[in-house]
């Protein structure tokens, strides 16, 4: 998944711009999910810190959000905790192969 990002990864591996199409920004969320530790709950503020570290666009709370909206992060319902899901969304389930 990560070679259809290769347009929107600079030299380091960092997500320089957020897709304007849906399934590239769902491919997008999927390389990033994947920066998360499993078994580990994380403060908001790590959230953001870990997402800051992995793209160069500045909007971390657009990408916490879509990473929990869609699935990807657990998240308690006063924001105190998030954690990588255990079972990930199906890419076939966003029409991706």
């Amino acid at each position: 998944m990560t070679r259809e990002l290769k347009p929107f990864l600079n030299e380091e591996g960092l997500l320089t711009a957020y897709p304007a199409k849906r399934k590239m920004q769902i491919r997008a969320l999927f390389y990033l999910a994947q920066k998360f530790e499993s078994g580990r709950f994380y403060t908001e503020k790590e959230v953001n810190q870990l997402l800051m570290n992995w793209h160069t666009f500045s909007d971390w709370a657009m990408l916490r959000r879509d990473l929990c909206d869609l699935g990807f992060l657990g998240r308690e319902g006063d924001g105190s905790a998030y954690w990588l899901k255990e079972t990930q969304p199906d890419p076939a389930a966003f029409g991706l192969s």
